[in-house]
């Protein structure tokens, strides 16, 4: 199974909220830290969601024009 940006988006914006609600400073800090890491790993899905899609758009381009 292959997680998506919108999973890891998820899981960030969940973490906002439970931050936001609670109280306690304790569980706010450990719902930032884990805020934090959501948010690269997020980050780095992005990244190579974007970069396979110019990879896709650099091979259709140079079929069209016979190189590959």
């Amino acid at each position: 199974m292959s997680a998506t940006s919108e999973f890891y988006l998820a899981r960030v914006a969940q973490c906002d909220r439970e931050a936001n609600e609670t109280q306690l400073a304790n569980v706010r800090d450990r719902c930032l830290r884990a805020k934090a890491v959501w948010q690269a790993m997020a980050d780095r899905i992005v990244k190579g969601e974007v970069d396979r899609k110019k990879q896709a758009a650099v091979k259709v381009a140079l079929q069209e024009q016979g190189i590959g």
